[in-house]
């Protein structure tokens, strides 16, 4: 799938290694990365979401149309389907409980 970003911020922190490691830490860093990848590999967000790849898992209540995986507890990288099937906007990277 192609991924896109809600923030020129958050695209760097996901895609810039250093970036995620200044800010996260290496251990969060090397999971943030490896998300990104399961995310681009996979052909669709059902594919994730059926086999549980990362722990992925829709939200529930306000959030609902938000999905999940898990990265460093208690983090989560957050992301929505666009109108394309092919397509996912990362939202943000959160402690949301």
């Amino acid at each position: 799938m192609k991924i896109i970003y809600r923030t020129k911020r958050l695209e760097k922190e996901c895609t810039d290694f250093y970036e995620a490691q200044k800010k996260h830490g290496i251990r969060m860093a090397e999971i943030i990365h490896q998300r990104i990848q399961q995310i681009q590999a996979a052909d669709s967000v059902d594919i994730l979401l059926k086999y549980k790849i990362g722990r992925c898992h829709r939200l529930e209540g306000d959030r609902k149309e938000e999905i999940a995986m898990d990265l460093v507890h208690p983090f989560r990288l957050v992301f929505i389907e666009t109108d394309r099937i092919e397509l996912v906007r990362i939202q943000e990277i959160e402690d949301y409980h």
